[in-house]
């Protein structure tokens, strides 16, 4: 079987790769942090397994299913932070969930169901599961409004910030600072409000007085006494608080 893993989360597809070696039945083709070359790879490659990201920051999962020209369609494995009554509902061979952050058991009983689901009887549920699931997925989205811009006043000036850009936010008395790769901004709101509003896909409260976007973690450094520090792109330290360490590893992919 041959399968490839589709997330613009690296660590998030890093995670899938490393437990797919455990898998010898299963050929990994490539893995994608974009829907757009996915696409083409899929086109041309022609998978009978796709592991793909609900949201991504170019397109969403059911733009990808949608552009996909081959014929039987691959087995979908949705990996996806929406943990609503749909992955109740679709708990099946031919289609499945996994719901981040996930056990290393839950991954193996999906692998599990897959290779016992056959070629023809996945082309033969896909377009049902996919119709069916488009409109509960459209439910939920409605539901969970994510800001599009963050506006921040400055003097005469409202500066728009896309949230995706941002590196981490921390806490400074009645404001918070939004980092955005050498600037830092500042917005009279509590931290906990904008943990409310923020993606849960791709930020993480690390601490009573942090948030982080993972996309923008590169390093994970140990320290003394089981503390770990999260190193983003900018070289930046920022403390993981021992309350949240285990979700957050986690959350990253490592168990």
């Amino acid at each position: 079987m041959k399968a490839m893993v589709i997330d613009d989360e690296e660590l998030a597809r890093k995670r899938i790769l490393k437990l797919l070696e455990k898998v010898p039945q299963i050929e990994v083709l490539g893995d994608y942090s974009n829907g757009k070359t996915a696409i083409i790879s899929i086109n041309e490659l022609q998978p009978d397994l796709i592991f793909l990201d609900i949201n991504m920051k170019d397109m969403n999962g059911f733009e990808v299913l949608q552009k996909m020209r081959i014929s039987p369609k691959p087995i979908v494995i949705f990996v996806t932070a929406y943990n609503n009554y749909a992955l109740q509902a679709f708990e099946v061979e031919a289609l499945d969930f996994l719901l981040k952050p996930f056990k290393d058991e839950r991954f193996f009983k999906t692998i599990d169901r897959v290779l016992k689901t056959s070629k023809s009887e996945g082309d033969a549920n896909f377009q049902r599961r996919f119709v069916d699931f488009f409109n509960l997925y459209s439910v939920k989205s409605e539901s969970v409004a994510f800001p599009a811009k963050f506006l921040i006043k400055q003097g005469n000036k409202t500066i728009l910030i896309n949230p995706l850009d941002i590196m981490y936010i921390t806490s400074s008395g009645y404001y918070a600072e939004i980092f955005v790769e050498n600037k830092k901004y500042l917005l009279r709101e509590t931290l906990s409000k904008l943990n409310e509003e923020l993606d849960k896909t791709a930020f993480f409260r690390i601490h009573r007085s942090c948030i982080v976007n993972i996309n923008f973690v590169r390093e994970i450094v140990h320290s003394n006494f089981s503390e770990i520090d999260a190193k983003m792109t900018d070289n930046k330290m920022l403390r993981i608080s021992k309350s949240h360490k285990n979700e957050f590893l986690e959350k990253i992919g490592i168990s």
